[in-house]
């Protein structure tokens, strides 16, 4: 087959292939984004303003399609400035793709440490806040808090959050399996539907979710109860072995559909 032949069969057969694989593969990524962002209610409001103006072109609604033409351009504007936050968050999944992932995995020993230092201060009935940073960086969290850059262990994330410590009030920043800072300071969340039992802890540790793809665990200082938050969602009531599964899975890069099947059989504690 000569030159020519070759670059018809591409054009004939394997470029209209690939020309729908990868049409259908953005759609599909698109769509698992969207669905787990407020960001599907943008695009509620694009598709009614283009129903009516189809709908009022159709029917050669003169008027409502010349006031459409005009309002239309400024309240797509509008949208995207109030939806900012969730499509800044459908840049922020497009870059944690497997492509832009690093290959640095966390040890089992530091999920291990933390969940046990997690499960002594529930026992205690001490409350904590220990962000996992993931692909997102944390620097802007960490410079306000105290720097430690220290060696992840129980015993430090126990003494760090006991109560006569100076240091107990904010959250821990684990960074490269190091306690790269303590005491710092998180953005609440500004979620609406947020349970009113919750405190500062919980509406913390929902805030840097919204804002990166940070892991947080939570222990409560009223009832001792261990929850775990990331994407914008948070798991209440879970136990040591839940948490160790569910941080193994999360920490380790395993993909979202894996993760979502591991909800399902440990049965999910969506509270947020």
């Amino acid at each position: 087959m000569d030159f020519n032949g070759v670059t018809s069969f591409f054009s004939t057969y394997i470029r209209p292939v690939l020309d729908v694989l990868l049409l259908a593969y953005l759609i599909y990524n698109t769509y698992q984004i969207l669905v787990k962002t407020k960001a599907v209610q943008l695009i509620k409001g694009i598709l009614l303003l283009a129903g009516i103006y189809a709908v009022a072109f159709f029917l050669q609604l003169s008027t409502v399609t010349w006031v459409l033409g005009i309002v239309a351009p400024g309240l797509v504007i509008g949208l995207a400035i109030i939806f900012q936050p969730e499509l800044r968050k459908i840049f922020m999944h497009l870059g944690q793709g497997r492509l832009f992932r690093n290959n640095r995995q966390p040890r089992a020993s530091q999920i291990e440490a933390s969940v046990t230092a997690c499960e002594i201060l529930s026992h205690m009935k001490r409350g904590a806040l220990i962000v996992f940073s993931r692909n997102v960086g944390l620097k802007e969290i960490i410079d306000k808090g105290i720097r430690l850059d220290a060696i992840l262990s129980p015993s430090l994330l126990v003494t760090i959050f006991a109560h006569d410590n100076p240091l107990h009030d904010g959250a821990a920043v684990i960074q490269e399996g190091k306690i790269a800072a303590a005491a710092c300071f998180l953005p609440l969340s500004d979620q609406q539907d947020i349970k009113k039992s919750f405190g500062s802890r919980h509406r913390a540790a929902l805030g840097i979710t919204e804002e990166s793809d940070a892991v947080v665990i939570v222990v409560s200082e009223e009832t001792g109860a261990l929850s775990l938050a990331y994407d914008s969602k948070l798991y209440y009531g879970l136990d040591g072995d839940q948490l160790r599964s569910r941080l193994a899975s999360l920490l380790e890069g395993l993909s979202d559909e894996a993760v979502e099947a591991q909800e399902s059989e440990e049965g999910k504690h969506y509270e947020a």
